[in-house]
C-alpha cells in the first residue's frame, strides 16, 4: 500500500525513533504495508545509522526491493557496503541478477569483492557476468533470468519445464524457444502452450522473435524497440544468435526517464550527468561554461546594435522594439529546434527529402505566424502614436524573423549532428544567436532604410 505524501513525515519520524531506539519489531510491523518505493523516500531521509539499522530490521526481501528503488548513487553504495556482508549478499540474493548487477555496480573495488565473496558462486558468477557489459547498453540491462524450453520437447513436457523454472523467475512474459546450441529460434505464447495437445511438439507453436538486441546496443535503442513494438521484454543474443538474456520493459522505463532528464537537462545547457546531485562548485561550473559561450554570442548580438547606434539614437521607440523582435524570434526558433532534436532522438531520418520537408514546413509555420504578429506588433506600434512607416518596419523585421528561426531552428540541429556534436547541447546557444542578430539587422536596417 503507498504512503500519501502529506504522510511521510510523521511517517520518517516514527520510524527515526522506532530505528533510534532498536524496536526492530515495530519498526517491521510500521512498514509492513508500505510499498518499497514509498518505503526506499522514507530511507533516503533517515540519517545514516538509522537506515542500516531499518535496512537490517526488514524482512529480506522488502529489503532488497526497498534498496533497489533507492535513487541511484553514492548514498546507496554507502548503505549497502555498511551493511554486514552476510546481510548484504542476502538482500542482492533476492534481487533479479540485473538489479543486483546494478547495485554491486555502485561499490568500491574492495567492497565489491567483499560482497561477491559472501554471496553464493553460482549468484556471485551470474553478476560478475552482467558487471562486464557497459551499465548502458543492452547487456547493462537485461537479466540472464529467463524461461527457455528446447524445441525438441513436446508440449507437455515444456509445460513441465515452465512450472518449475517460473517458481525461480520473476515476471517473466515470454518463454524463448532454443535449439541444442541455446541459439534463440522464437517465442511461445503462454495461452497455445497450454492449449496445446500435450504430445504434439512445440514447432508448431513457435514464432519467430519480433526483435532481438546484441549486449553492446545502446540502451536507448533498446528502449525505442520495445516502444516501436510494443513488447513486455526483448531477447539479447550474441553474434551468434545465442540467446544471453532478457530486457523487460520495466527496466525499460527507468532508461527513458533517465534519457528525458538527461536531454532536458542538455537543452538548457546543463551537461553534467550529476547535475541534480552535485556539489555547489560542480554546478557553478557546469552551467558557467556555457553561459560564458552565450555572453561571447550575445557580444555579437549586440555588435549589430553598435553598428546602427546611430538609427536608434534618433528613433528612441526602435530600443522598444528590439527585444520584442529579437524574443519572438528567439521563441519561435526554440519551437522548431524542439521539432528537430525530437526528431534526431528518435533516429528519424532527416538526410535529404525528409529533412527538406521539415526545413520547408518550419519555414512556413514562420511565414505565416510572421505575418499574424507582425501585425499585432505594427498595430500596437500604431497605437502607441508611431507612425505607419514605423509600424511597417516593425512588422516586417517580426515576419522576417520568424521565417529565420524557422529556418535556424530545424537546419542548425541537423548541421550540428551531421558533425557529430550532440543537437540538444548546443543548438538553443546558436539559435538564439542567430534570431537575436537577424531580428537587430532586420529591424535597424529597415529602420535605417525607410524612416531616415
Amino acid at each position: 500500500m503507498s504512503t500519501p505524501e502529506h504522510e511521510n513525515d510523521e511517517v520518517q519520524e516514527r520510524l527515526a525513533r522506532l530505528a533510534a531506539a532498536g524496536d526492530t519489531d515495530a519498526l517491521q510491523e510500521a512498514v509492513a504495508e508500505m510499498h518499497p518505493s514509498d518505503l526506499a523516500d522514507v530511507v533516503e531521509s533517515l540519517e545514516d545509522e538509522h537506515q542500516v539499522m531499518l535496512l537490517s530490521a526488514l524482512p529480506a526481501d522488502l529489503a532488497s526491493e526497498t534498496l533497489a528503488e533507492m535513487e541511484e548513487g553514492d548514498e546507496r553504495a554507502e548503505l549497502l557496503a555498511a551493511l554486514e556482508p552476510a546481510r548484504g549478499a542476502e538482500l542482492l540474493s533476492e534481487l533479479p541478477d540485473d538489479d543486483a548487477a546494478d547495485l554491486v555496480a555502485e561499490l568500491e573495488p574492495e567492497e565489491r569483492r567483499r560482497l561477491l565473496e559472501a554471496l553464493p558462486l553460482e549468484d556471485a558468477g551470474d553478476i560478475r557476468g552482467l558487471l562486464r557489459y557497459d551499465e548502458e547498453t543492452a547487456g547493462g540491462l537485461m537479466t540472464t533470468e529467463l524461461v527457455s524450453v528446447a524445441v525438441t520437447l513436446t508440449a507437455g513436457q515444456a509445460l513441465d519445464r515452465v512450472r518449475v523454472l517460473g517458481r525461480e523467475v520473476e515476471d517473466f512474459y515470454s518463454v524463448f524457444v532454443v535449439d541444442d546450441r541455446d541459439r534463440l529460434l522464437g517465442t511461445m505464447r503462454l495461452d497455445h502452450l497450454v492449449t496445446a495437445d500435450p504430445g504434439s511438439g512445440v514447432t508448431g507453436l513457435v514464432e519467430p522473435p519480433v526483435a532481438t538486441v546484441l549486449p553492446d546496443m545502446d540502451q536507448e535503442e533498446v528502449g525505442r524497440l520495445i516502444s516501436r513494438y510494443n513488447l513486455a521484454s526483448i531477447p539479447v543474443v550474441n553474434e551468434f544468435g545465442v540467446l544471453l538474456g532478457r530486457i523487460t520493459f520495466d527496466d525499460v522505463i527507468d532508461v527513458m526517464e533517465a534519457e528525458h532528464t538527461e536531454d532536458i537537462l542538455r537543452l538548457a545547457g546543463v551537461t553534467d550527468p550529476e547535475a541534480l546531485r552535485s556539489t555547489w562548485s560542480e554546478t557553478v561550473w557546469a552551467r558557467l561554461r556555457w553561459l560564458f559561450v552565450n555572453l561571447l554570442t550575445a557580444f555579437l548580438a549586440a555588435s549589430v546594435v553598435w553598428i546602427f547606434q546611430g538609427t536608434v539614437d534618433r528613433m528612441v521607440a526602435l530600443a522598444v522594439a528590439m527585444p520584442i523582435v529579437a524574443g519572438m524570434g528567439g521563441n519561435a526558433g526554440t519551437q522548431a529546434l524542439a521539432v528537430a532534436v525530437r526528431s534526431l532522438a528518435l533516429k528519424e531520418d532527416l538526410g535529404g527529402r525528409a529533412g527538406l520537408i521539415l526545413v520547408f514546413r518550419e519555414v512556413g509555420v514562420g511565414l505565416v505566424n510572421g505575418v499574424i504578429l507582425g501585425v499585432v506588433t505594427a498595430l500596437a506600434a500604431l497605437a502607441m502614436d508611431e507612425s505607419v512607416k514605423f509600424g511597417l518596419v516593425v512588422m516586417l523585421a517580426m515576419w522576417g524573423n520568424l521565417v529565420v528561426a524557422g529556418f535556424a531552428g530545424s537546419v542548425v540541429p541537423m548541421v550540428l549532428d551531421r558533425l557529430g556534436i550532440d543537437p540538444a547541447v548546443a543548438s538553443s546557444v546558436f539559435v538564439t544567436t542567430f534570431t537575436d542578430m537577424c531580428g537587430f539587422f532586420l529591424l535597424l536596417g529597415l529602420a535605417s532604410a525607410i524612416l531616415s
